[in-house]
């Protein structure tokens, strides 16, 4: 029953992720703003957004270790499954912007989250605050310097949506996210007391697996239909997103305390050295390029962070 609950969960979260991400992408288009700074911004938040939910759910019902394990695992599957996965259907060509702010953004916000944990293990209303306008200063830089900086030609199969469209699309989404992350929360904290299995080893393992198939479908059509600025983008900005608006936005509710020590014995310091180790990739040993071989590196990572955290 728990698992019926968790894949219930999962395929309402997939579907309604999939509603957000063509409401986002549409006023995107409506916006005129760049393939680049669309992965980054609203294909991010909008593939975040069962995270989010997820995270401030599980918060809000007294399963902290399930919303950080979401968070800390997700982040450890979008750069080791979901690009390692990615890079097997092509080559990925990386532009500038990645070395010179995406991926020093997502260190950043990942060195933050640490610092913040590492002292009194919880992040706290102020830390949230941080956090978030981190975010929101991010966010204006990417729209105001890259958004000329980057020169982009829209594909022909990418359609701008009638308004209402966009906001039936974002409704639907929405509603959806929320009623999924309840099914997932019930499923996976009943598992856990079932399996006698800690909130964190289900958070960063199957809820964090499971809320990553959003970004996983979207880099992998992306990849498919040759718009790798997207893909990378996506990525990058996911991680970025899930520790400035998700912790964030959730720290700024109630306080996300740890509980399980892994964590922060274990889980975070996969999570720094993966996001790290995305950079040497990139320029070894070719620059400015990821390839089957980096994606083999990325899953073969993955595979013993999860073989280890079991």
């Amino acid at each position: 029953m728990n698992f019926l609950l968790i894949i219930g969960g999962l395929v309402v979260l997939i579907f309604s992720g999939n509603w957000l991400l063509k409401s986002a992408v549409a006023l995107s288009l409506k916006l005129d703003i760049p393939k680049i700074v669309i992965g980054m911004t609203v294909v991010s938040f909008a593939t975040s957004a069962p995270e989010l939910i997820v995270s401030i759910n599980a918060a809000l019902s007294g399963s902290s270790d399930l919303a950080l394990g979401n968070v800390i695992g997700s982040n450890i599957a979008n750069l080791g499954l979901v690009l390692g996965i990615t890079l097997l259907f092509g080559t990925m060509h990386v532009q500038k912007s990645f070395y010179k702010t995406d991926w020093p953004v997502m260190m950043i916000a990942s060195g933050l989250l640490y610092f913040f944990l590492i002292g009194d293990k919880k992040i706290v209303q102020y830390e949230g605050i941080i956090l978030f306008s981190l975010l929101v200063f991010f966010l204006v830089y990417l729209l105001r310097f890259q958004k000329t900086a980057v020169i982009d030609e829209l594909p022909e199969d990418d359609e701008p949506l009638p308004l209402y469209k966009i906001v039936l699309f974002f409704v639907i989404g929405g509603v959806g996210l929320w009623g999924g992350s309840e099914l997932l929360i019930q499923g996976a904290t009943s598992l856990a007391i079932e399996f006698n299995v800690s909130e964190r080893i289900i958070g960063v393992t199957i809820v964090s697996i499971g809320t990553s198939i959003p970004e996983l479908a979207a880099s992998i059509i992306a990849v498919l239909k040759k718009e790798k600025a997207i893909s990378l983008g996506n990525l990058i900005g996911s991680n970025v997103f899930n520790i400035l608006a998700v912790l964030g936005i959730t720290s700024m509710i109630t306080p996300v305390k740890v509980q399980d020590e892994g964590l922060l014995t274990n889980d975070i310091f996969w999570m720094l050295a993966i996001s790290f180790a995305v950079l040497p990739l990139v320029f070894i040993p070719k620059g400015y390029r990821l390839n089957w071989k980096d994606g083999i590196i990325l899953l073969g990572a993955y595979v013993t962070f999860i073989y280890l955290t079991i």
